[in-house]
């Protein structure tokens, strides 16, 4: 006798989140490898050069593909060129659009959201909705019920992998979801995701989105010529497949609702073509534990930790080899698990943790010894006082501050935070902090840090009373 498994609700509002959260897999506590502290700070410092090299390069092919397929219009040529086109304007956009969205691409803020805006919209992903989205899938990584971005729910089959690099259905949803945002519709989804204050944004996101879209459609009216819309806008739904084409190798196939990405999420060796177009984002184990490493360090880190993780697949058709065997036993068993030799390894659990307790001596006036004030510009170093955790940081200014060690969005520990100018990174969702004042600069950060005095003192750092 068969037995019938019952399908998993993989929505954010059904019975599977409530689930996730009485196991203790919503917002948990994640295995990371171990790196050390000097080394990963070292990793995590951003640059603008090689980002904005990399964008120059994309968007010339992007006009000179695009021109490419205009002047081979009417002719079976500009089928080859549009493909093209449409693959690297509305495919390679999702690597961009993930990177600066993160804001790890390039040092400078504002040459993140200069990219990440206009992917957006290439994309037809809502900036807002979508930036909270992203927040949410490393949050709760392919944990059901929590993480929205899960591509292939259980039963999947090779059939339905097949239709999905079509991207008429995906890329017909994302529109259409622009769409009902614009009009104002409710979107539970983003009721979930999106905090109330940001809601807003979300519609107006929208509507500048679907006005863009009717001038060009108006365009391609008043010149009775599909070509406008084979040019902007189509590209979001033929130019889709080669997000899928990479996408699909993060996370298809492997293990749900595990604490571990080793498990969960999947690293695929690419040649160079395949790694400028996807940013390196085949190392996506790496990139998931430690999502402040921007995309040009994850060689680097991949062989800094690749004996604490399992083995990479050798090259993407062997990636797809193995999803589709996975896809053909879990469309019959959907709770069958691809296997993972994974080294049996200390590593951590959370944040990296880069702390020590000290135990300092008071002065006769109150203030409390905290150390030798040796830290450099950009270090950091975590301290316990009396059972409270704070963080003394260094700006690339020179000046020393005291700063709660916690992040007050996702509770992540900021001692593996990256210090940029006067601001810290917080290694999770990469917002950001003032560090002289706590104020959040940079979403999704809400509420501040609590900072306290310090005072240098014979070369000495010193803060005033305990916890």
């Amino acid at each position: 006798m068969t037995t019938t498994i019952p399908a998993r609700d993989y929505s954010l509002v059904g019975s599977e989140s409530a689930r996730a959260e009485e196991r203790g897999l919503a917002e948990g506590k994640w295995f990371q490898a171990e790196v050390a502290p000097d080394r990963m700070q070292q990793l995590m410092e951003r640059r603008d050069l090689r980002p904005l090299a990399d964008t120059i390069i994309w968007v010339g092919l992007i006009i000179g593909l695009g021109a490419l397929a205009w002047s081979l219009r009417g002719s079976w040529w500009a089928l080859p060129a549009f493909i093209a086109y449409g693959a690297v304007l509305g495919g390679a956009a999702d690597a961009r659009w993930h990177e600066s969205g993160h804001g790890t691409a390039f040092r400078t803020p504002w040459l993140n959201d200069v990219v990440y805006y206009p992917a957006s919209f290439l994309l037809a992903r809502g900036a807002t909705h979508w930036r909270w989205s992203h927040f949410r899938h490393h949050t709760d990584t392919i944990i059901v019920g929590r993480d929205a971005e899960i591509v292939f729910p259980r039963p999947p089959s090779v059939g339905r992998l097949a239709w999905t690099f079509t991207h008429i259905q995906g890329g017909l949803t994302l529109i259409g979801t622009v769409f009902k945002h614009a009009a104002g519709w409710k979107d539970p989804v983003v009721d979930v995701l999106v905090p109330e204050g940001d809601r807003k944004r979300v519609a107006w996101e929208a509507r500048i989105y679907v006005g863009i879209w009717l001038a060009v459609i108006v365009w391609s009216i008043a010149t009775t010529s599909l070509y406008p819309l084979l040019l902007i806008g189509g590209p979001t739904i033929y130019g889709g497949w080669l997000v899928v084409f990479f996408g699909v190798t993060q996370h298809a196939g492997l293990r749900e609702d595990v604490l571990d990405h080793r498990y969960s999420t999947r690293t695929v060796l690419m040649n160079p073509i395949f790694r400028f177009l996807y940013l390196n984002m085949n190392y996506h184990v790496e990139h998931h534990m430690f999502p402040a490493v921007p995309y040009y360090n994850l060689p680097a880190l991949h062989r800094e930790i690749r004996d604490q993780l399992a083995l990479p697949v050798p090259n993407t058709f062997a990636a797809y080899r193995e999803i589709v065997t996975a896809f053909r036993h879990q469309h019959v068993d959907p709770t069958w698990e691809l296997e993972r030799e994974v080294p049996d390894v200390p590593g951590v659990r959370g944040s990296i943790v880069q702390g020590f307790e000290w135990s300092g001596e008071t002065t006769n006036d109150g203030w409390l010894d905290l150390g030798p004030g040796d830290l450099a510009a950009g270090q950091s170093r975590a301290v316990t006082i009396d059972g409270s955790e704070r963080l003394l940081a260094c700006t690339e200014d020179g000046d020393m501050v005291l700063i709660d060690r916690m992040c007050t969005h996702g509770d992540a520990d900021l001692a593996g935070g990256t210090i940029l100018g006067c601001e810290i990174e917080c290694p999770k969702h990469n917002g950001r902090f003032d560090l002289r004042t706590g104020e959040g600069t940079r979403r999704p950060i809400k509420e501040a840090l609590t900072t306290y005095p310090i005072r240098m003192r014979d070369g000495r750092v010193e803060t005033f009373g305990t916890s």
